[in-house]
């Protein structure tokens, strides 16, 4: 993709080394932060809040992406070791400018529709990191539940289909911070994954066919 050199060359040795590890830390952080008798929350000081960010609280703007997911200790340990597995993966695959540009796509198009709506998360924007390695690695496989293989495509697919179920259940701004969050997917891999889904809907309509 010519435009992507062509930024990768713009910013140069402008980025940020091993960017996952970071946004990690800084989620296990927020959440430790949480249990502590602070005066006021860490998630309601750090969340995008469009009416704060415009009365100068404009550290809002990137501070929402060190927010994690609400979970019990167990799941935001497995959580966050599976985002910095995702990102670390594909940072490895791209080299660490151009992971940068892709989260930081991400970044823009969340804050683009928190100014629109008052309304944006980094959920949606970490969920992308999945199909983006789906889209790099399919044929890799996950133990699922610990114990059951599958290839990584098809949990992309399965991650695919619950975010255009959300696209349709959820209320208006988080369709418009969903759409937001997979700006960088669809810039990076929309042709790629349009033309694997494709491929892959013939091929189990050949294995129907040949069992008919």
């Amino acid at each position: 993709m010519k435009w992507l050199n062509a930024i990768e060359r713009k910013i140069g040795r402008h980025y940020i080394p091993n960017l996952m590890k970071y946004l990690v830390l800084a989620m296990a952080g927020v959440f430790i932060l949480e249990y502590l008798p602070l005066p006021r929350s860490a998630y309601q000081f750090l969340m995008f809040d469009r009416a704060a960010v415009l009365r100068g609280e404009i550290w809002r703007v990137i501070t929402f992406i060190f927010l994690p997911p609400n979970a019990s200790l167990f799941w935001i340990i497995f959580s966050l070791y599976f985002y910095y597995f995702l990102g670390s993966s594909l940072e490895s695959q791209w080299g660490s400018a151009r992971f940068n540009i892709y989260y930081l796509f991400g970044i823009i198009g969340n804050v683009i529709a928190g100014f629109i709506t008052g309304y944006a998360t980094n959920e949606y924007l970490n969920l992308s990191l999945l199909l983006g390695f789906a889209a790099l690695f399919p044929n890799m496989e996950f133990m699922l539940f610990f114990f059951l293989p599958v290839k990584v495509k098809w949990i992309g697919l399965v991650d695919g289909l619950f975010l255009i179920y959300q696209l349709i259940m959820v209320p208006w701004p988080n369709k418009i911070a969903l759409v937001a969050s997979m700006l960088p997917f669809i810039l990076f891999f929309g042709r790629d994954a349009w033309l694997m889904i494709r491929m892959e809907y013939r091929r189990i309509r050949r294995w129907f066919a040949m069992r008919r």
